[in-house]
């Protein structure tokens, strides 16, 4: 396992739309999740896309079976390693939340994303995944879905004045946290 440098906002490999894996239950599919899993833990991120450290695959993780230091007052979001993922939003109604990315480091928005989702797929077995969330797991799967196609949070948001600094917005919240 191989704790991976995370590409930051500016680097054109987060823009590109990732490619779908073609091949399940292979040792490259397999050590790329365990680098994922190794990278996001070292970070405490909440999820963590394959593009995010500069490979053009469609893979995600997140969850992480216990609460996260990024988001305390958080419910505990599953830990799941997702591939090939297709999301469908559950009705119209969407909810605003606080977002952070461990490739905008520093930066928080308050982002709109569909309350409830179905998000489909395959784990790296190649078993099929069909889930519904809603809340937090939601925002969480569809923030990292979003870097498969070359989407970063701060595209998302619709109000500046409530996207700035960590350490601004939320004082008691250890900033380094978003690095």
């Amino acid at each position: 396992m191989t704790i991976h440098t995370i590409l930051k906002m500016g680097d054109p490999r987060l823009l590109r739309v990732a490619q779908p894996v073609a091949n399940f239950n292979t040792p490259e599919l397999h050590r790329l999740v365990a680098d994922l899993l190794e990278t996001m833990a070292a970070a405490n991120g909440a999820g963590l896309a394959a593009p995010q450290i500069g490979v053009d695959l469609q893979v995600v993780i997140f969850g992480t079976d216990a609460p996260n230091p990024r988001y305390p007052d958080a419910p505990v979001v599953p830990r799941t390693v997702l591939v090939n993922p297709v999301i469908t939003p559950l009705g119209d109604e969407e909810e605003e939340g606080w977002e952070g990315c461990l490739s905008v480091p520093g930066l928080r928005g308050v982002v709109p994303r569909f309350r409830r989702i179905r998000y489909q797929g395959f784990d790296a077995l190649g078993q099929a995944i069909d889930r519904e969330a809603e809340g937090f797991h939601a925002r969480v799967v569809q923030h990292e879905c979003d870097h498969l196609w070359g989407k970063l949070y701060p595209m998302r948001v619709r109000d500046f004045t409530r996207f700035g600094f960590t350490e601004v917005l939320f004082p008691g919240l250890d900033a380094g946290d978003d690095d």
